[in-house]
């Protein structure tokens, strides 16, 4: 998803969880045949170890730190370095071991052979079309594209004053919540600052802190009892006490204005990120319809939900 930096607390009430953006689900997709570290050039490859006269150079490092993985212990550089110098020198001497014991003859190691080389085969080709599919028009266009899909979305700067109501089932509780916000809004109504009595009512922790400011949000991010009253409101103008799961709020609106999007640059490595996964999938899907695909472990006229091509639409981008 691209996404912008935003004032808006993400851990609000009333607010709701993003969905998967369209990237993301690709990066799932894809999640077989990441990307493939690519190995220094001779010159900046210099050998850092020698096992029985076999050379471990740095690329080898490289290449064992993207296999490893979260396996790698955490601390210094200098220490990350020696642990991978030593899995190495434990891989070459055990190796060379079950070369001698003729272990690359055996049908299972074959077969193990043969696996780790076309995973190899299809990560390198992964990242080269994934790199050849990131051009700077491809991205410019997603990004163009995402930007029309905005349109004339409105968005709201609100603050809000919440009373909580731990149990929607307490008829008690949500009586006193109700009492106290009508109670507030009385206050406002004569003059008392929306801000100041945030901080000193609010029941919504981080409101206390910054007088009840939720930032700049759309309709689809806040629960719709509370979107529907915000975006009702003008500039300056306060709610009556607004019922939702979290309890009842006096929202203020602080102004409005038509969704922005973020600049390029700001998003330039998520759409690089999502162009790349949208090349490799295309590649993939392409693959797929030219290949007689047989599964002999179903009947003939089932298809698996893996045969589906795989989405590639651009995401929208996010609010600013």
């Amino acid at each position: 998803m691209i996404t912008q930096a935003s004032f808006v607390r993400p851990g609000c009430p009333a607010r709701r969880r993003a969905g998967v953006g369209a990237a993301l689900v690709l990066a799932v997709v894809l999640a077989a045949g990441g990307a493939v570290a690519q190995a220094p050039a001779p010159a900046a490859d210099p050998v850092v170890a020698k096992i029985n006269g076999v050379e471990i150079r740095q690329s080898d490092l490289a290449l064992a730190e993207e296999d490893v993985g979260q396996n790698v212990p955490a601390g210094t550089a200098d220490a990350k370095r020696d642990w991978l110098i030593n899995y190495l020198t434990d891989m070459t001497l055990l190796a060379k071991a079950a070369e001698a014991q003729k272990v690359q003859d055996s049908d299972d190691f074959k077969k193990r052979l043969a696996y780790v080389r076309s995973k190899a085969l299809m990560e390198t080709l992964l990242r080269d079309s994934g790199k050849a599919g990131a051009t700077s028009e491809a991205m410019q266009h997603v990004y163009q594209e995402a930007v029309k899909q905005m349109g004339d979305e409105q968005e709201v700067h609100a603050r809000h004053i919440l009373f909580r109501v731990a149990d929607a089932s307490d008829q008690k509780a949500a009586a006193a919540a109700e009492a106290k916000a009508k109670e507030t809004l009385a206050r406002i109504k004569k003059g008392e600052d929306f801000a100041k009595l945030a901080k000193d009512l609010t029941e919504d922790p981080p409101g206390k802190a910054d007088g009840g400011d939720l930032g700049w949000f759309t309709k689809d991010q806040m629960v719709p009892e509370f979107s529907e009253a915000a975006f009702k409101l003008d500039k300056g103008q306060v709610s009556d006490p607004v019922k939702t799961s979290f309890g009842w709020h006096i929202i203020k609106v602080e102004d409005k204005r038509k969704r922005e999007a973020p600049p390029f640059d700001q998003v330039k490595d998520q759409i690089e990120t999502f162009v790349t996964r949208k090349a490799q999938i295309e590649l993939l899907n392409k693959l797929r319809q030219e290949a007689k695909i047989e599964r002999l472990d179903k009947p003939a006229d089932a298809k698996p939900a893996a045969d589906k091509p795989a989405d590639t639409k651009a995401p929208a981008p996010e609010k600013k």
